[in-house]
């Protein structure tokens, strides 16, 4: 018995009509009757009542029909897994990540994940969580990690909270403390401090400048237009002061001043998100999985 035999007849048995199957399987109509016709010689019973324009299941054939089906998914199911298992020896995993979380969040993780799978080729790109979201929407994504809420809805996303995160003032050791110069800072007390601020684009811009504007001010900018790494270097020039994520101040190293923020403080909501309509390949998944488990 062979699986190819299997297949025909279960196509057979589906539509009922010899020629149909043969165009369901992609084979020519004479080789499809005859792998039939061996596996019935093969069996030592006929498996189709064949009439002018009317096929019909044997006894034998309505016995046979449940387990050809059940082999034929075993084996979909075993090529799937082993397909699955090579995913995790080789490939590549397509991360998008917003920079403040490339900083904080993913070394640790993304070095476990490398460590347990070599193979696995990381592609990791930084932007905004706007800019994301479109990369996602246009399959050159696998998974990226964004914050919430999104600037606009994105009903063809899944996404799922990973964390929430303080954020804090950072400033120059040799630069008056900001504020009143106490343990904690409020927001209102950044009015009158010069800050160094992101780029437009960067979701830390948008949080930071719309809650000094709750707070009735606008936010004076030293300067601005900088990726994580170049806000952190002019604050430790000290050019003035910047919000950041309390992840990126722990691994900063020396040369900050990290300045917790008073009640009710700021956070910011990470989740990680991938196409609601296209399952992620198994490595991409594995990643998730970490990821969450962290």
């Amino acid at each position: 018995m062979q699986f190819q035999q299997l297949q025909y007849f279960v196509a057979v048995a589906e539509t009922r009509h010899f020629t149909r199957a043969a165009e369901l399987v992609h084979v020519a109509q004479p080789s499809l009757s005859q792998q039939i016709k061996a596996l019935e010689r093969e069996l030592g019973a006929d498996l189709f009542l064949r009439a002018r324009g009317n096929i019909t299941l044997t006894d034998a054939g309505e016995a046979l029909l449940p387990l050809a089906r059940r082999i034929l998914a075993d084996a979909d199911t075993a090529r799937q897994e082993v397909q699955e298992l090579v995913q995790l020896r080789r490939g590549r995993v397509r991360l998008g990540a917003t920079p403040s979380l490339c900083t904080g969040l993913l070394p640790d993780v993304l070095r476990a994940f490398h460590d347990r799978y070599p193979g696995i080729r990381l592609l990791v790109e930084e932007g905004g969580s706007r800019d994301l979201v479109r990369e996602l929407a246009r399959g050159a994504l696998d998974l990226a990690l964004i914050v919430l809420p999104l600037p606009a809805p994105a009903p063809a996303l899944t996404t799922v909270e990973l964390l929430r995160e303080d954020l804090v003032v950072v400033s120059s050791p040799e630069a008056a403390a900001p504020g009143r110069g106490g343990r904690a800072v409020r927001v209102a007390d950044l009015e009158g401090e010069r800050l160094v601020m992101f780029r437009h684009g960067y979701d830390l811009r948008e949080l930071t400048v719309a809650a000094c504007r709750a707070e009735g001010f606008e936010p004076d900018l030293a300067v601005e237009g900088g990726e994580m790494d170049a806000v952190l270097g002019f604050v430790r020039a000290g050019l003035g002061v910047a919000v950041v994520p309390r992840m990126v101040a722990a691994r900063a190293g020396r040369g900050l001043r990290v300045t917790p923020l008073a009640r009710p403080g700021l956070h910011r909501t990470i989740a990680l998100a991938h196409r609601s309509d296209v399952a992620p390949p198994r490595a991409a998944r594995e990643l998730q999985r970490m990821l969450l488990e962290r």
